[in-house]
């Protein structure tokens, strides 16, 4: 008997591809799982088939349409619960909300906080995610949880491309810190975008600085979601208009709502690098977009939790080792 022919990978309708290439990396069959939404937006799920102390995981990346995808999630893991599974584990490559993470002004809520709370009592008994926005936002959950980096597939790209004068450039304040990693791993100099939004509800950028010199360097933006483009478009703009040489850049959740690809594709961004933590169709790609699998990560990642193995060994120098 196989040490996998007790766990067994069932997926939402978030991301189904990346789950089956999950399946496949392990070398499993993929579980069997029936997902209907009826005229009134009611969604039933049926698991069709027995996993009666099995060790499930539920794959299931939160991106559009949001609240369905929620639901959806939340209504899979009752259903693994009241059928028994041994163990339950919530695979969410991305997680919405964790911008949310504390009251930044009166009278708002922690959502982070709320969505953690929910997916625990629908029956999560452990969670494994990829690159949080916000790191914090693992102490509101009650169970363990495992954030893994996608850093290096992004590094080894970026050190692909032999780039001579290259500098990282941080699209804002708040993500210097990661960008600086990410810079002292490539070996490149990093700048910094000061920025400040306009409008919050479509992302609207007004004044943008640049700290440090980007003449006749090849910029390579990094960020770790883009959402409207609008930022990393005008970041990219302004780097054009400063001497740059050229302009790339890097992301790990595309969400690329509404007209963002046509933004990003008028844009001086001459190369888009991402991951497939978010479901990309047909229409939302390009020929500058490069897209890096998280399936062998997370296939990895979910063996060790299930045989027992530390998920931290797998960086040698230590679990920072790879990390923003």
């Amino acid at each position: 008997m196989s040490r996998f022919d007790e766990m067994r990978i069932f997926s939402g309708t978030g991301n189904p591809t990346l789950a089956q290439a999950i399946s496949s990396y392990i070398g499993i069959r993929h579980g069997e799982l029936s997902i209907h939404t009826f005229p009134n937006e009611n969604i039933f799920v049926k698991i069709e088939e027995s996993v009666r102390e099995q060790d499930v995981f539920v794959v299931q990346s939160l991106g559009a349409p949001l609240n369905h995808l929620i639901m959806e999630m939340l209504i899979m893991l009752d259903a693994f619960k009241r059928a028994s599974a041994g163990r339950i584990t919530a695979v969410i490559p991305y997680l919405a909300y964790s911008r949310t993470d504390k009251k930044d002004q009166p009278r708002v809520p922690i959502t982070a906080r709320l969505l953690a709370d929910l997916i625990v009592a629908a029956g999560a008994q452990r969670v494994l995610t990829l690159d949080l926005h916000a790191g914090q936002v693992q102490g509101f959950f009650s169970v363990p949880v495992d954030e893994m980096s996608t850093m290096h597939l992004l590094t080894n790209e970026v050190k692909s491309w032999g780039l001579e004068n290259g500098i990282i450039v941080s699209p804002g304040l708040g993500f210097a810190k990661k960008a600086r990693n990410f810079a002292e791993a490539v070996d490149m100099p990093l700048a910094l975008v000061e920025k400040r939004r306009i409008n919050h509800q479509d992302g609207t950028v007004g004044h943008l600085a640049i700290l440090g010199d980007v003449a006749d360097h090849d910029c390579v933006i990094v960020d770790d979601e883009v959402a409207t483009g609008h930022t990393m478009v005008r970041v990219s703009e302004l780097l054009m208009e400063r001497g740059a040489r050229s302009v790339r850049a890097c992301c790990i959740h595309p969400l690329l709502y509404g007209d963002s690809v046509e933004r990003i594709k008028r844009s001086p961004i001459e190369r888009f690098v991402t991951t497939d933590t978010i479901t990309l169709p047909p229409e939302k790609r390009w020929p500058a977009l490069v897209v890096k699998s998280v399936a062998p990560l997370l296939g990895e990642v979910i063996q060790r939790i299930h045989t027992g193995i530390s998920v931290g060994a797998m960086f040698p120098a230590g679990p920072q080792i790879g990390r923003w």
